[in-house]
C-alpha cells in the first residue's frame, strides 16, 4: 500500500493547504484531501505538480507500507 507525504513534506517547507493549493493550481479540496488523509492516493499529474512546486522527486510524495 502506498501512503502520500504530501503534509510531512510540505510543512517543513512553509507551506500551508492554501499555498501549496494556490502555487500548484490544484484545487483546495484536492489538497485538503491529501492533506488530511495519507491514505489516499493522488493522480500523478497532481503529485507531479506538487513535488515540481516543492521542489522534491514525485518519489519522495509517496511511502510504501506493507500490507498487514
Amino acid at each position: 500500500m502506498l501512503k502520500n507525504r504530501v503534509k510531512q513534506v510540505a510543512e517543513p517547507k512553509g507551506y500551508t493547504m492554501t499555498k501549496l493549493a494556490r502555487e500548484t493550481g490544484v484545487s483546495f479540496n484536492t489538497i485538503k484531501r491529501l492533506w488530511k488523509n495519507p491514505n489516499l492516493g493522488g493522480n500523478v499529474d497532481t503529485l507531479n505538480r506538487i513535488a515540481k512546486v516543492l521542489n522534491v522527486s514525485f518519489n519522495d510524495l509517496l511511502e510504501e507500507i506493507p500490507d498487514d
